[in-house]
């Protein structure tokens, strides 16, 4: 391996990691408002989307050298192709789970409420909290079906 291969493979994922725990430390280092804190998470999962993109737009994989360059073009778009599966699933299945956890944390409440209230509204107060629940499994079911076809 040259220089710059092992540079890149042990720096940079460090450097990347610094960035995005740069504004949450600071934050915190400074005791700041929970505004201030809402604020550095939100640049945070924005670096983060950013850094995503980046990874996806220029993968490390084509800076390898190799002596027969159809056969690396191949490997690479296999592997590029199984990495964005992977990223797909990842996606469905995060995005669900989020997804469910909005719905059951606005359901629950009000349906625990209403029980207290009244009793009888038991039944239709759980079809609305499992409503929200299915919502994460079909995001684990895409997920399921995307990696089955990898």
């Amino acid at each position: 391996m040259s220089g710059i291969t092992i540079l890149e493979i042990m720096l940079v994922p460090l450097l990347i990691v610094a960035i995005l725990a740069l504004p949450v430390y600071l934050a915190i280092r400074r005791n700041q408002s929970p505004k201030t804190m809402r604020r550095a998470m939100i640049t945070n999962l924005c670096a983060f989307a950013a850094v995503m993109l980046c990874a996806i737009v220029f993968p490390v994989c084509g800076m390898v050298e190799a002596a027969d360059a159809a056969q690396t073009a191949a490997t690479a778009a296999a592997n590029s192709s199984a990495g964005l599966g992977y990223l797909a699933a990842a996606l469905a299945v995060g995005v669900g789970s989020i997804g469910c956890g909005i719905a059951v944390g606005n359901a629950a409440p009000a349906a625990i409420g209403a029980i207290a209230e009244e009793p009888k509204v038991f039944g239709k107060a759980l079809i609305f909290v499992a409503l929200g629940e299915g919502v994460a499994i079909y995001g684990l079911l895409i997920a399921i079906m995307i990696l089955g076809k990898l």
